[in-house]
């Protein structure tokens, strides 16, 4: 039987405690920490399955004084709130039904059974703790060693479960996938439309996730040629997936971090009104919807780096740069200076307190933005210049 390699998760003093306080035979490791392990990738969180019923489990971390977060009391999840990093604890389940949005479960014995209900192989890998043991039920590891992302069962009727997991299937491919899996491409290309019916929350989730991965290129024009795209983005057309490609080719020669927000404006054409609907029905963060919105109006800015960086902020003139094709060299080591002037200077120079302080201001920092940041003493000569 294959074994997990030691990683520092597994040696967690806190993770011990937990072992020994719910039982060694009643927990498992599962999920991304098992897979991530496996591949050799970082570890963000770790999750248990366990044959304990969601009471036993508040039970024994309460009399160990434990803290316990009923996070999704209902299907089985407690949280419990460790010193290094929390860990959810879900009661091994089984689906009573399910109408592709939501599902009811009843909670169940044994781990094939729980295993059975996950969406892909290489997320049904379970670990003993103690002996770091694998148990594999649906040839998870093999499919792992491959990179081919496989659905658990009939992958159709496994979508038809979860409409979500069509989009839980590109995210997975294009971070773990190398082979294609022909079923679960056929699969997810019949029910595109079922992604309607969906929480935009949930696809905007799964969307910005996708977006945020190194290289999600190769997954969206497959998305866009099954007609996935276009069920979930449908403002992404022909010349955006152009666009889209084209930020590839900024982003490698620039050397630029992954930003999901800058991939989606740049499968929207730049089109403030259309971004905010956008914003709108995925649901975005205040935050989100005002960077959305802000990139969406790139071909309204001037297109020099410096001033980008000054009226927008180093990492919002990157993002803008890379959508124009251009490069950040000359902003990346920059020190972004203050304008020098202030309203005050102006009223002792004998203009009134009000809007023409505001006007006066505005101009001579835009005629010191044009001249590339002059020092003090040329503000000076241009706002004598624009004074009446």
């Amino acid at each position: 039987m294959a074994k997990l390699p030691p990683a520092d998760w597994t040696q967690r003093d806190d993770l011990a405690q937990l072992v020994a306080v719910l039982g060694a035979d009643t927990i498992r490791w599962v999920g991304g920490a098992v897979r991530d392990t496996l591949l050799g990738a970082r570890v963000k969180d770790v999750d248990a399955a366990t044959t304990l019923q969601p009471d036993a489990v508040l039970a024994k971390l309460k009399e160990a004084g434990i803290k316990a977060i009923p996070t999704g009391l209902d299907h089985g999840t407690i949280t419990a709130v460790l010193p290094d990093a929390p860990v959810e604890i879900t009661t091994l389940r089984r689906d009573v039904s399910t109408d592709g949005r939501r599902a009811t479960v009843s909670f169940a014995s044994q781990w094939s059974d729980d295993a059975a209900r996950r969406d892909f192989t290489i997320n049904a890998l379970y670990v003993d703790p103690q002996t770091l043991q694998i148990s594999d039920y649906f040839n998870g590891l093999a499919d792992l060693d491959a990179r081919l992302v496989r659905f658990i069962g009939d992958a159709e009727q496994r979508i038809r479960e979860d409409h979500l997991r069509i989009l839980r299937y590109y995210r997975f491919q294009a971070r773990f996938g190398a082979e294609l899996d022909a079923e679960a491409e056929a699969a997810v290309a019949t029910l595109a439309s079922t992604l309607k019916g969906l929480s935009r929350e949930r696809v905007a989730m799964e969307l910005l996730a996708l977006l945020a991965l190194p290289d999600p290129y190769a997954t969206v024009q497959r998305m866009a040629k099954a007609g996935v795209l276009g069920v979930v983005l449908p403002e992404a057309g022909a010349a955006q997936l152009a666009a889209f490609t084209a930020l590839r080719a900024a982003e490698d020669a620039d050397a630029a971090p992954p930003d999901p927000l800058r991939r989606l404006a740049a499968l929207l054409p730049a089109d403030a009104p259309m971004a905010k609907q956008v914003a709108a029905r995925l649901r975005l963060s205040n935050a989100q919807r005002k960077q959305l919105l802000l990139l969406a109006k790139r071909d309204t800015y001037a297109t020099d780096p410096r001033a980008l960086a000054f009226r927008h902020g180093r990492e919002t003139a990157r993002d803008l740069l890379l959508l124009s094709g251009q490069k950040s060299d000359a902003i990346q080591s920059w020190d972004i200076p203050t304008f020098p002037l202030k309203g005050g200077v102006i009223v002792a120079r004998g203009v009134g307190a009000g809007p023409e302080v505001a006007r006066i201001l505005q101009t001579v920092e835009a005629r010191w933005i044009a001249e590339g940041f002059p020092d003090i003493s040329r503000v000076e000569q241009i706002l004598s210049e624009e004074l009446p």
